[in-house]
């Protein structure tokens, strides 16, 4: 599941010039850190779903991880907020129980 705060899709729609009815891909890419998977981390950016394994809704945003990186949130449910200090974006992965 993805879960994206009204504050956070604003964000997207403020730094990726986002319209009504756009979406934004959630991928894994390599990283030199990495919260859940060492060595791997969470990537943005606009793009049009092709073959979409989780998709979420916000302020008229679709957020949405392609089939293959889904492998990414396995056994996590990924939340996305926004930091007003920061005035950046925050992922918190909550564990989901067996």
């Amino acid at each position: 599941m993805i879960e994206i705060s009204k504050e956070a899709a604003q964000w997207f729609k403020k730094e990726l010039d986002l319209k009504q009815g756009q979406s934004v891909r959630l991928f894994a890419r390599y990283s030199a850190g990495g919260h859940i998977h060492p060595g791997f981390s969470l990537g943005i950016q606009s793009d049009h779903p092709v073959s979409p394994g989780i998709s979420s809704e916000a302020e008229g945003i679709t957020f949405f991880m392609e089939d293959q990186d889904k492998w990414y949130l396995d056994g996590y449910n990924l939340k996305v907020a926004y930091n007003s200090t920061e005035d950046d974006i925050e992922y918190e992965y909550e564990p989901i129980a067996p």
